[in-house]
């Protein structure tokens, strides 16, 4: 299989796919995300990551969407993580500057530290995409509270996840 086979098969047209649920489907583009994002976040550059993870995140929500039978454009998506900010709040925003603060304090070593928080943002905004596109396939609407309750669990769960991953980077280092 090609690498770009296997793009289309993971990522491009995983929704597609009929030897997998679509729930698996969703569970392996959510990790992809997460990882992406978190592995860009090591980069020492600081508060490059807002520019660049928020059209990661909406590319692969727009997976999502497709993968839950939504036809969502990649600027619509783009403007569903702007909602989702708004909803969720400034913490979003001030994380974002926490990190990139910890990467001037650290000159740049402390990129691999971001990896929990970053694929904790990530994962949370894949679930929220998530819910929020079943719904949408559903006719149904979530209010505000809905996807801030949806957010704060996914965003413990994701963090948690990052801090294994960030393990698994810290021992792959040391090999």
């Amino acid at each position: 299989m090609s690498i770009g086979d296997k793009i289309k098969q993971e990522i491009t047209g995983i929704e597609h796919r009929t030897d997998i649920t679509d729930e698996q489907k969703v569970s392996r583009i959510t990790h992809i995300a997460c990882a992406t994002c978190a592995g860009i976040a090591i980069q020492p550059i600081p508060f490059a990551d807002i520019v660049v993870l928020t059209p990661i995140q909406a590319y692969f929500a727009s997976r999502i969407a497709a993968i839950r039978g939504v036809p969502v454009s990649e600027s619509d998506a783009s403007e569903w993580i702007k909602e989702i900010i708004g909803i969720v709040g400034m913490g979003i925003i001030a994380q974002q500057i926490a990190i990139g603060i910890w990467k001037v304090v650290t000159f740049g070593l402390g990129g691999v530290l971001t990896i929990p928080l970053v694929y904790g943002l990530t994962y949370a905004v894949m679930k929220v995409s998530d819910a929020y596109f079943s719904a949408k396939a559903r006719n149904e609407k979530l209010n505000d509270e809905q996807i801030k309750a949806i957010w704060k669990g996914a965003f413990r769960e994701g963090k948690r996840k990052g801090s294994a991953e960030e393990q698994n980077v810290k021992a792959q280092k040391q090999e």
